[in-house]
């Protein structure tokens, strides 16, 4: 069973393209590293000029769940103890359960299942 690891996509205000690409990278480290889940911060456009990082960024994952690339993609909103893929992802990462955004329904964030 493998670790959580948290990147912030956001930081340093990145093109969206820089964005794919460093989850790109991130995605690579982690798989290395051992890590069982990644969880990406990446905001959902509460200041009126963002979201596209979000909405790009969870496409490009959806293509990578498609091609079994990663296991599953849980968004922040749906990360709860009632939805069947958080559930999953626990037994292949015990440390979810103590994550600070479960049951916050938090679209800021994505959970990738390595």
């Amino acid at each position: 069973m493998g670790g959580l690891r948290e990147v912030n996509l956001e930081e340093n205000k990145p093109t969206v393209d820089a964005a794919i690409r460093r989850l790109t990278y991130e995605l690579h480290q982690s798989r290395r590293m051992g890590c069982a889940v990644l969880k990406i911060i990446h905001g959902y456009g509460s200041s009126g000029a963002g979201g596209r990082i979000r909405v790009e960024a969870r496409r490009y994952l959806e293509r990578l769940r498609l091609r079994q690339e990663v296991r599953d993609v849980i968004p922040g909103e749906a990360f709860s103890i009632f939805h069947a893929g958080t559930r999953a992802a626990f037994l292949q990462c015990g440390e979810l359960r103590r994550d600070r955004d479960l049951e916050r329904h938090n679209n800021g964030v994505t959970f990738i299942v390595l």
